[in-house]
């Protein structure tokens, strides 16, 4: 008998908090990563008061989705070398939910790291990055690549070279999420008019939907090869 698909995923997902709280390896890399990436930049950048204006909506997404890329490495890497990814296929579990419960602990870890990086941004920029809009375009940003991430990690976590193998297959497949979340995160940071960044995270949420649904019904195709 199939364990309900509710209670799977939230079992997923509570084991990987619980296994991060006892072990503090995933975040703590993730988190030194991008505070590293984000002080490279206000140091590069430290003369010049209008372009740190323009380009901190990149620097914030580039540091965010190398920093994803790390956790999704290990994450999915600690799984296969412990035996937990062969265990989890092999129970009596839907493999959407797996995919979902995986997807959304990878969004959790994201998303903790990105609000991090607001206040430290803030400070460092001397721009104003905490504001309501971004909050909701940092989460819609960061399910989208937790999204196609989890997917494309699942895949490649079998091979030797993973670690070199994702960044190449997924920031061509996550361009879509990062243009639109740039754009949109760039109007809300220089305080445009909402009419010149609210299509783009319309746009955004319409991506997140379509990246699911699709990693949804790919993930088991994935994982069976």
């Amino acid at each position: 008998m199939k364990t309900p698909f509710f209670k799977a995923v939230l079992t997923i997902i509570r084991k990987d908090l619980l296994t991060e709280l006892r072990s503090r390896e995933l975040l703590s890399a993730m988190l030194l990563f991008a505070l590293l990436s984000v002080l490279i930049f206000s140091f590069a950048l430290e003369l010049n008061r209008t372009a740190r204006q323009e380009v901190v909506s990149g620097a914030l997404w580039v540091t965010l989705i190398f920093a994803s890329i790390l956790g999704l490495n290990r994450s999915l890497a600690m799984e296969r070398d412990q035996g937990n990814l062969d265990a989890l296929f092999l129970a009596p579990v839907d493999r959407s939910a797996i995919f979902f419960g995986k997807m959304l602990g990878n969004f959790l870890f994201t998303l903790a790291v990105g609000l991090m990086l607001l206040p430290l941004m803030t400070i460092l920029f001397n721009i104003t990055l905490i504001q309501p809009a971004l909050f909701l375009t940092l989460t819609l940003g960061t399910l989208g690549l937790a999204s196609v991430g989890t997917l494309l990690s699942a895949m490649t976590v079998q091979t030797r070279a993973r670690e070199t193998l994702l960044p190449i297959v997924l920031l061509p497949v996550a361009l879509p999420v990062l243009l639109t979340v740039i754009r949109a995160s760039s109007g809300i940071i220089t305080h445009s008019q909402t009419a010149n960044w609210l299509p783009w995270m319309q746009l955004l949420a319409v991506i997140d939907l379509i990246y699911i649904a699709l990693c949804t019904l790919l993930f088991d195709y994935v994982v069976e090869d």
